[in-house]
């Protein structure tokens, strides 16, 4: 294809530049598909007042360009709060700002991998982690899970499968907290042993925690980082969902050595310290009294979701009950193909994801991912009753 004046790039670009379809978002009347957070929540007021104090306060510091890891007084906030929360102890020198938590994972990504090397995953993992490995040149492979995370037995057996074939596994990809797509949150126990495996072969694991504070009943589990004595864990964290995906800002902790390479993938420099300014000095005084009311307010879409889906699917599918987070995992009959029904359900008025989106050999066509983080509590029970008049129609219910 040539552009519009007439000259043909063809044979300049990347071998790395496959052709993105990544337009603007379409939105059915019921959209279940992406996993926008609560509107009625987003702290806008807030935001704005705590964004006059610090620029009444450092505003003129904007004349300079930010330093390449971010806002020094933003990275102390994230230090003590990964204490308080997560059981971390780092400093300030170990976390880099980064573009939400999608930019940290891409940089470690590029850092690590190399075209054919082995990557491991849950079965069914977020889709942009799993294009951005991909993209890479990863060979990746799902691990079994069920209802408390990876399966131990999976892994090793993955593993050991890899090394058969002489291949080392580079690191292992997990979301243990509210699962992207399944919903999950691994148990202390299964985070242990997983651990313990990664340990024995050798495998740095990078903790995707982007929702964990997205809580609303259940007890905290604490990180494969606070478990983790020799720096073979990578963390990634995200302001996205605490404050607002717009805001483009999450964090990324590593060894400095990882830093340093994962680093030169940075683009851009530090990230817009605008932005950085208005988050700190609001989640410096308002981060829980906030995350406290965003959760209430999850707890209840969440509860419409499932409620609509015991009334209209009732035995004929199975679902996790999540804890917090985003997300509702149908799963549908074995031979159910919910894939090939996607856009013809858009199209009558209710967006999913089907679950072979998210597998890394393409299993799942018989799964959706739901997110309830956007629609209000009716519009969430109404969707799952639109949803089940498609299915029926359709002959899939």
């Amino acid at each position: 294809m040539t552009s519009p004046s007439g000259f043909n790039y063809d044979s300049f670009f990347s071998a790395h530049a496959p052709v993105s379809n990544r337009g603007g978002n379409r939105n059915a009347r019921y959209d279940f598909a992406v996993a926008y957070p609560d509107p009625e929540t987003l702290p806008l007021d807030g935001l704005v007042d705590a964004l006059k104090t610090a620029l009444d306060r450092e505003g003129r510091d904007l004349a300079y360009y930010p330093v390449p890891a971010g806002l020094p007084s933003l990275r102390q906030l994230v230090a003590d709060k990964l204490q308080r929360d997560r059981n971390m102890t780092v400093n300030v020198d170990d976390i880099v700002l980064t573009s939400g938590s999608g930019e940290g994972i891409s940089m470690i990504i590029q850092a690590l991998t190399d075209p054919g090397d082995v990557v491991l995953t849950e079965e069914f993992v977020y889709l942009g982690t799993l294009r951005q490995i991909r993209l890479f040149g990863g060979d990746v492979r799902g691990v079994r899970c069920d209802d408390q995370g990876i399966i131990p037995e999976s892994l090793e057996e993955i593993i050991r499968a890899a090394e058969g074939e002489g291949k080392r596994v580079k690191y292992l990809y997990t979301i243990p907290a509210f699962q992207n797509p399944m919903g999950w949150t691994m148990s202390l126990e299964r985070r242990r042993r997983v651990l313990d495996i990664c340990r024995e072969r050798g495998v740095p694991i990078l903790e995707d925690d982007c929702y964990v504070d997205l809580r609303f009943e259940g007890e905290d589990v604490t990180s494969f980082h606070s478990m983790d004595d020799n720096g073979q864990v990578l963390y990634v964290g995200s302001f996205s969902k605490i404050v607002a995906p717009g805001m483009r800002l999450g964090y990324m902790v590593a060894p400095q050595e990882v830093r340093q390479r994962a680093m030169s993938f940075k683009g851009g420099g530090g990230v817009n310290q605008f932005a950085a300014l208005a988050v700190e000095e609001y989640l410096r005084n308002n981060m829980y009294d906030h995350i406290n009311e965003q959760n209430d307010a999850l707890r209840a879409k969440r509860d419409a979701m499932l409620a609509s889906l015991g009334e209209n699917f009732g035995d004929a599918a199975k679902w996790v009950k999540p804890e917090g987070g985003l997300y509702v995992w149908l799963e549908m009959p074995e031979g159910t193909d919910l894939a090939s029904l996607q856009e013809q359900s858009f199209e009558e008025g209710v967006g999913y994801y089907n679950g072979a989106m998210f597998s890394p050999e393409g299993r799942g066509a018989n799964c959706a991912r739901l997110c309830y983080g956007h629609p209000s509590p009716q519009t969430n029970y109404d969707g799952v009753a639109e949803l089940a008049r498609i299915f029926e129609r359709h002959g899939v219910l």
